[in-house]
């Protein structure tokens, strides 16, 4: 378990389309093998360290043709964003995929001043 040591927790989200590959023949539709895409995501607000981050897969356009693989993780968390990556492989054809995400953590209170 993680603790905390602040009075204030900030909890960010968000809801990204991170391709949509079918529009224009791009590699998670048209690839076979190992493939990944990736995308940067920036917090509201700035965390006081490192903030936990769930992400998950909200729609997934996959073809029925092939098996349906394919991983998503958060990667690069700082205090002020992180990556979401999207991953898949074999024979697994993916049209389009939207990732929600949610960060949560220590933020400094608005009546902190420093000296």
């Amino acid at each position: 378990m993680r603790k905390l040591e602040s009075n204030v927790i900030g909890m960010d989200q968000g809801d990204v389309v991170l391709f949509s590959d079918f529009e224009h023949d791009g590699q998670m539709w048209t690839g076979d093998g190992p493939r990944h895409t990736r995308m940067a995501v920036a917090f509201s607000e700035v965390y006081t360290g490192r903030p936990n981050v769930y992400v998950s897969v909200s729609m997934l356009d996959i073809s029925n043709s092939g098996n349906s693989r394919f991983d998503v993780q958060a990667e690069n968390i700082t205090n002020s964003g992180f990556d979401i990556v999207f991953r898949t492989w074999g024979d697994s054809r993916v049209a389009r995929c939207r990732v929600a995400w949610q960060s949560i953590g220590a933020v400094r209170a608005d009546d902190v001043w420093d000296l």
